[in-house]
């Protein structure tokens, strides 16, 4: 793929132009984001991620254009599994709706910044190394392992020892003063719950990198398309959350779901050099694995709906 360096900066550029009109002109103010507000940014960001797989596939060829939208839709099944997190991370230091996406707008940052060392990182390994692509290939088998033993479990974000760790070199408010990170108490500089909460979900977003960078090698290799896939999936990430964290609870066979796509990825890069699968067959079973775990979610929930209105005794 012959990526030109205009190119990189066009869309380096456009990524920053969309996140400084996030945050300076559609969020200036903290309010709590409404159902519908979301709804409509994720349907943009979801649009704009769709239609770079277009693009790339106008400018490069439908072959590049579908290992983009492969990878696309693999880092943003991938996200969604940030929302449990985030959901607890949220709970756990209590911080109001209203100053979420603060919160979430500073993490998409650090995330974008971290995944672009990450996937420079793990190119020039591949590069150098080609018996690393068995060690990526291991560690999402693992991965799947983890996720799919650890489903349902839930963790307390707000005891973990770099918090902990956090709370003991650093003055810390128990109070929230607005949406700063850092406030004036007693005449010194402290950090409040909010900054907390950014470092939790930094945090997570550092384990997370870790499995999906991994994970998209394996279905290209070509470092523009790793990062603009990582880059649009992560984009939408703070819409999706106010989407879906008040119904994520729902969907109790995703994790499932993320594990069996983990699983497969990771197959696939220890197939490498024995037998290549197909993009588009990759398109295919990640897209199934998803659907069929989406589906299988609800009717679970249409079946307890229906059980409880039968078990529910009826008025006299």
């Amino acid at each position: 793929m012959d990526v030109t360096f205009a190119w990189w900066v066009v869309v380096v550029l456009a990524i920053v132009v969309l996140l400084a009109v996030d945050l300076f002109v559609f969020h200036r103010e903290a309010h709590q984001v409404t159902a519908r507000e979301a709804a409509t940014w994720t349907g943009v960001w979801v649009a704009l991620g769709l239609g770079f797989a277009g693009l790339v596939a106008w400018q490069f060829g439908s072959g590049w254009g579908t290992q983009y939208l492969t990878g696309y839709l693999l880092e943003k099944s991938l996200a969604v599994d940030n929302i449990f997190v985030f959901a607890m991370i949220f709970a756990a230091f209590a911080i109001p709706p209203r100053y979420q996406h603060r919160v979430l707008y500073w993490g998409v940052i650090g995330a974008l910044a971290l995944r672009a060392v990450l996937i420079a990182v793990g190119d020039t390994l591949l590069e150098r190394f080609h018996w690393t692509i068995y060690l990526f290939g291991v560690l999402l088998i693992w991965t799947a392992w983890r996720m799919w033993r650890q489903r349902g479990h839930q963790i307390n974000p707000a005891d973990s020892r770099i918090i902990v760790l956090l709370r003991r070199l650093l003055p810390m408010s128990p109070r929230l003063d607005g949406q700063r990170f850092f406030t004036i108490e007693h005449g010194r500089r402290v950090a409040t719950p909010l900054f907390a909460a950014l470092v939790a979900v930094e945090i997570a977003d550092i384990v997370f990198a870790v499995d999906s960078i991994p994970a998209i090698f394996a279905v290209t290799s070509e470092p523009f398309l790793v990062f603009t896939s990582n880059a649009f999936a992560i984009l939408g990430l703070r819409s999706m959350y106010f989407f879906l964290a008040d119904m994520i609870q729902r969907f109790q066979y995703l994790p499932v779901g993320l594990s069996a796509v983990l699983a497969f990825v990771g197959i696939k890069m220890l197939l490498t050099h024995t037998y290549s699968i197909p993009t588009t067959w990759s398109l295919g079973v990640v897209a199934s694995i998803l659907a069929a775990s989406v589906v299988l979610s609800l009717r679970a929930v249409s079946k307890e709906a229906v059980a409880g209105k039968i078990s529910r005794p009826r008025a006299n």
